[in-house]
């Protein structure tokens, strides 16, 4: 072989080499960010995070992931996230489950919220209690607390696992309105979903977005909206409020947020990107067909939310009565 044959054929592995790693260059240039849901599929929080998914992408100037770990109420799914890399690349999008955690169960394997950097209060999601045509007849408020009255304890609830604000609402219900029912508990919204569909369970309270389609396919019926006003999203449906419980408006915020110690410069790229990915218009129009509402606060203000919030739900959880598992 000679030199120059040497030199062209060294020249050419040099190429291919170069160009077989390009795109993992350009890989760790942008970079990938997963977003740790602690939901199932299917859940309002899914929901939410999948219709921005592409515009966050975009914001982040990453691959957004989304990777749903629904388990122990929201536990397996934020352990994940407390044992990832303080980077900004995992983040989790939360309910406001995360803040009800630590008066339901009587030991986590983290610290809430000290083991956790809130990012941003981002919005709320309307919740809705609905039931099973077929093994419920009634059509409203009045009627479904007069057949829980008559059949003391024998109807059957679901929610997407103990402790969780679907579980905290229907609770929170039954107190208000001095009836009883049995709680199902199960592993995500999506198998809850399910089996009310199914029949296997007689109603839950659950995020609209959720069920809206089952509502408006008559697989559901909606008894009452737990908002202090209707959803534009559903204007039809009426809120407890105005059923004659006034007292009974439970909401369900959503939040970001990251590991512990994530540094203060992703932190504001993080939640200037979620600024940015829900002004998007197709963003916009999601969370309106879906009937959220969308306010993002600064990281300060999530920070102090997420400590008035856990002592908020505390109350809450005592006054339902329900015992930490």
């Amino acid at each position: 072989m000679t030199h120059t044959q040497a030199l062209s054929r060294r020249s050419i592995i040099a190429a291919a080499l170069a160009s077989s790693l390009a795109p993992l260059a350009v890989q760790a240039q942008s970079g990938t960010v997963r977003i740790i849901l602690p939901n199932a599929t299917g859940s309002g929080v899914d929901a939410i995070t999948r219709a921005a998914q592409p515009a966050l992408a975009r914001a982040l100037n990453a691959s957004v992931v989304v990777d749903n770990q629904a388990g122990a109420g929201g536990v397996v799914g934020l352990n994940a996230l407390a044992r990832a890399p303080a980077d900004g690349t995992a983040l989790s999008v939360v309910s406001n489950n995360v803040v009800i955690l630590p008066s339901v169960m009587k030991s986590l394997p983290f610290d809430m919220p000290g083991d956790f950097t809130p990012i941003a209060i981002v919005g709320a999601t309307p919740m809705v209690l609905v039931v099973n045509p077929a093994r419920v007849a009634a059509t409203n408020s009045k009627e479904f607390i007069a057949l829980l009255k008559a059949k003391p304890g024998t109807l059957n609830f679901a929610s997407g696992g103990t402790g969780t604000i679907l579980h905290l609402a229907t609770e929170l219900f039954l107190e208000e309105s001095g009836a009883s029912a049995r709680h199902i508990p199960y592993k995500g919204v999506g198998p809850m979903v399910t089996d009310l569909i199914g029949g296997q369970v007689e109603f839950g309270t659950a995020a609209l977005p959720s069920v809206q389609a089952h509502i408006k396919s008559g697989a559901l019926r909606a008894i009452g909206m737990l908002t202090a006003q209707r959803s534009p999203a559903a204007p039809e449906i009426p809120t407890f409020a105005e059923q004659g419980m006034p007292n009974f408006v439970v909401e369900a915020w959503f939040a970001v947020i990251g590991p512990k110690n994530l540094p203060a410069v992703q932190v504001k790229k993080i939640n200037e990107a979620f600024v940015t990915a829900f002004a998007d218009p197709t963003v916009k129009e999601a969370m309106a067909k879906q009937g959220n509402s969308i306010n993002i606060s600064t990281p300060e203000q999530a920070q102090t939310a997420f400590r008035r919030e856990l002592a908020k739900y505390a109350a809450l959880v005592k006054k339902a009565g329900i015992e930490p598992q």
